[in-house]
């Protein structure tokens, strides 16, 4: 049996107790921590193997062709991930890759309709879903922890404020613009944190809606301004610019156009701030899973691929932070609100969304702890002098926004 089969082939640390559809059980691997069951219950549909084992592997969970016995999807993520390099040296994995390798360039086609249907496969979904599992603030991206301990709440908040710290809001009547803008929740807050006005471009139907639901609820029409737009058809300058959680949809064939036209948008004076998802080990293409299913279009960069096009554009890199296991963190409080809330999801779609999503948000943190994926925050500007000579601007502006605004309970933030 090929699922058998590649099991063996893959698991070699840990262990994985697999019951076969006749009931016969076979130990797998090394017989160390982390340890699952899984039961085989329809072998006839793993075939879909031979195209993807990825895919197969997942998609035979969504469907129920296989179940978790003991432990659960984490577990069993867990033991998988750190097996995975076993994995990418299997046969039908390395043809999967070339296929995947040789149709990327026409899937990275991003045109102003194809990017906005990519957006609206995943942040169009129903706007409950969201509020089950994010902060109140709806930040749905890498949160930074100054404590392992740290709620989704105060990680958040911290992560707003260590962003702004790197803007170096340092003079009044500042224009910024969000690329990518979310649910508002960043832009809002820099108009709180400092004097400035702030435009917001999205490209999903709900986000804009609920953008421009908030700031009229807070009265701040006069200071932002979200627009359903693409980043590409603005024509105004501004003196800083922000992108947390978009790049990772613009895809490797447009990244030249991506820096080429935010040069072009940003003041000679001015600091551009991008945070997204990258990888340390070399380029390479997406999880197949997570193109297919969750981010249609995605990809992700090592510094490798960006910094001779950063050069290119006529940018300079004025500051690089790599966040590590930040983001393992926020998916693993994400995955433990979802799980909290797995019935509402249920109810809002089905059980095979309720086990895709599982897939997601455990298997991309379990990419954070055990496959080189980490987050860039890349501070850019056009003239060397822009940003003062050391880093200490940054950790005074964090201490005193700490001192002025502690972070807000989603209880407290409710009842606003």
């Amino acid at each position: 049996m090929l699922f058998k089969k590649l099991l063996h082939y893959t698991i070699r640390e840990g262990a994985l107790r697999l019951i076969d559809h006749n009931g016969q059980v076979e130990v797998i691997g090394d017989g160390t921590p982390p340890c699952c069951t899984l039961r085989l219950v329809r072998p006839q549909r793993m075939a879909r193997l031979l195209k993807s084992p990825v895919l197969g592997i997942t998609e035979g969970y969504m469907d129920g062709d296989w179940m978790i016995e003991d432990g659960d999807v984490r577990t069993f993520l867990d033991l998988a991930a750190r097996n995975y390099h076993y994995l990418e040296t299997h046969p039908l994995t390395k043809l999967a890759d070339a296929l995947l390798r040789r149709g990327r360039r026409l899937k990275q086609f991003n045109p102003k309709p194809r990017a906005r249907k990519n957006v609206a496969h995943h942040y169009d979904l129903s706007s409950e879903l969201y509020d089950l599992f994010l902060d109140s603030d709806r930040q749905y991206s890498c949160a930074y922890f100054l404590d392992p301990r740290d709620d989704i709440e105060t990680a958040q908040t911290q992560k707003k404020r260590h962003i702004a710290a790197k803007l170096l809001l340092d003079r009044p009547g500042l224009k910024i613009m969000d690329i990518g803008s979310g649910w508002g929740g960043l832009g809002i807050s820099l108009t709180k944190a400092a004097d400035c006005t702030v435009k917001g471009v999205t490209l999903s139907i709900e986000q804009h809606k609920l953008s421009n639901e908030r700031i009229r609820r807070e009265g701040l029409e006069s200071k932002i301004r979200f627009d359903l737009q693409d980043y590409r058809e603005e024509q105004d300058r501004y003196d800083r610019i922000v992108s947390v959680g978009m790049f990772e949809h613009v895809g490797k064939a447009n990244y030249r156009e991506f820096f080429r036209k935010t040069h072009d948008l940003l003041a000679d004076d001015g600091v551009f701030l991008l945070h997204t998802i990258g990888r340390l080990n070399e380029p390479g293409p997406i999880n197949p899973f997570i193109r297919k299913y969750i981010f249609p279009g995605a990809d992700v960069p090592t510094l490798s691929e960006l910094t001779p096009i950063i050069e290119e554009s006529g940018l300079l890199i004025t500051d690089i932070e790599i966040l590590r296991l930040h983001y393992a963190e926020t998916l693993r409080l994400w995955f433990e609100a979802f799980q909290a809330n797995r019935e509402k999801v249920k109810a809002l779609y089905d059980e095979r969304f309720c086990r895709m999503w599982e897939m997601y948000l455990v298997g991309c943190e379990m990419g954070f702890r055990h496959q080189h994926l980490v987050v860039y925050q890349i501070q850019l500007a056009k003239q060397i002098d822009t940003v003062p000579l050391t880093r200490d601007y940054m950790f005074e502006w964090e201490r005193a926004a700490g001192d002025a605004q502690k972070p807000q309970s989603k209880d407290q933030a409710a009842a606003e």
